[in-house]
């Protein structure tokens, strides 16, 4: 029985015993991530009151404008993990290649690597829209003792221990998975602490919200120009609502709770697809699996793609299970 006055920490400590790798580091890099979020939280929040938002003057990897509340954002979670000494490597969608930490023994006997998007949607920030944090959580596959390598960035998916997402908006919520259901907590910002808000989370299977970069539609391939269509019929209970905030962790979260479907397919502009997998596409698809939902790109599960690369781009649908299953009809009839 889910016990809604329970702080975030409580609710760790209860369900430790559910990890597979029951040793307490996992229950420590979640507690490091709560504290990150409400650093991030309380600076987000002064937005328009100090010299925090605009851009930073630098481009990131993927050739985007870096905003000053991304490098922020990124400098907090990457120190916060560090300092707890619970991690051996972190990749960071602001940073080029990975970062290999050593432990306080020097001996390299952390077991987790944490993949993160610091500040998802930041181009937001500007605007006073909801802007997030996505995080991924893997047991390294390499010897414990060893220095991390890519090979421990570069797993599939489905072998993530825990993904998760931190909304900054009207209020702050983190939402979370360590493969047992997804749970959410909201910030109470008069006390500092996250209670359990929303247990157990699950995607309808049906939904009547769409969400989609529609302004991309010309450059859109067939199948997803004619889901985009069958959206919009007037039959049955069609049409669906269109949604779009442009922030990944915000329409995930709309979706889930209403029921909906987000797309982020390829298009002439981006061949491979735009979001990346590490740190955007394979946490939000096991959130999705966790919440009864389905996450693809248009013909493979997400959860099943082998990365190549840190930085990987990959085509996107998420969201309510019958939704997701349509919408790969199309893209397998018009291929």
């Amino acid at each position: 029985m889910s016990n809604k006055n329970q702080t975030l920490g409580e609710f760790i400590i209860e369900n430790q015993h559910s990890f597979k790798y029951s040793s307490g580091e996992l229950s420590s890099l979640l507690n490091s991530i709560r504290l990150a979020a409400k650093v991030v939280n309380h600076e987000v929040n002064k937005a328009g009151l100090v010299d925090i938002i605009g851009a930073a003057g630098d481009t990131n990897i993927q050739g985007e404008d870096q905003q000053k509340l991304d490098v922020y954002a990124n400098d907090v979670f990457i120190q916060s993990l560090i300092n707890r000494n619970i991690v051996c490597g972190i990749a960071s969608e602001e940073e080029d290649d990975f970062i290999s930490i050593n432990s306080i023994n020097n001996d390299h006997q952390n077991k987790y690597v944490v993949l993160i998007d610091p500040l998802d949607g930041s181009s937001n920030i500007d605007v006073n829209v909801s802007v997030g944090t996505i995080f991924s959580i893997y047991r390294r596959v390499t010897p414990i003792g060893t220095p991390v390598t890519m090979e421990d960035f570069l797993q599939e998916g489905k072998h993530q221990v825990a993904a998760g997402y931190i909304i900054y908006g009207t209020s702050t919520m983190l939402v979370y998975s360590t493969g047992h259901g997804v749970n959410g907590f909201t910030l109470n910002p008069a006390i500092g602490s996250f209670y359990l808000s929303h247990p157990n989370m699950e995607f309808p299977e049906d939904g009547n919200i769409y969400s989609v970069n529609e302004g991309n539609y010309l450059e859109f391939p067939d199948g997803i120009k004619k889901y985009i269509k069958y959206c919009q019929q007037i039959e049955d209970d069609r049409p669906y609502t269109s949604r779009y905030i442009g922030s990944l962790a915000s329409d995930f979260h709309r979706n889930m709770i209403k029921g909906g479907i987000y797309l982020y397919p390829k298009s002439t502009r981006n061949p491979k697809g735009k979001l990346r997998l590490l740190y955007e596409c394979n946490p939000m698809a096991f959130l999705a699996e966790q919440a009864n939902g389905k996450a693809s790109d248009g013909y493979t599960r997400i959860l099943d793609i082998k990365p190549t690369e840190l930085h990987q781009r990959v085509p996107f649908i998420c969201g309510s299970t019958n939704m997701v299953n349509k919408a790969e009809e199309f893209m397998k009839a018009h291929s």
